[in-house]
């Protein structure tokens, strides 16, 4: 399956998880089978612009959201600003205003 299908389905997964969904819940919430769920996180599944809209709704996320800088990518290159956009979308708003006081905090303590 293609690379976006996969990061698509990773991102799903993300937001899937971070709200404590599993497959089963997100399958009812959505109107999807579970088995159809399991695939397009997989990336083993081209799903249709309606599944994924159904499923956005489900996990109350836009599909601009999911579908944000998808395909950006640099001569096969890991994009590092796309790749921690990506592990920071799927957190909680807590654990994303933390990891920022984090990287607040190493970033000051660069400049001294």
């Amino acid at each position: 399956m293609s690379e976006i299908a996969k990061i698509l389905g990773q991102r799903i997964r993300n937001y899937r998880t971070a709200k404590h969904l599993s497959q089963e819940k997100l399958a009812e919430l959505s109107g999807c089978h579970p088995a159809y769920i399991g695939q397009i996180e997989r990336g083993e599944k081209n799903a249709t612009i309606e599944s994924i809209e159904k499923i956005a709704t489900a996990l109350r996320v836009s599909l601009s959201r999911l579908f944000e800088n998808l395909g950006a990518k640099e001569d096969g290159a890991l994009n590092i600003p796309l790749a921690c956009y990506e592990l920071l979308s799927a957190k909680t708003k807590e654990e994303q205003e933390h990891v920022y006081r984090i990287l607040l905090e190493i970033d000051k303590y660069k400049k001294n």
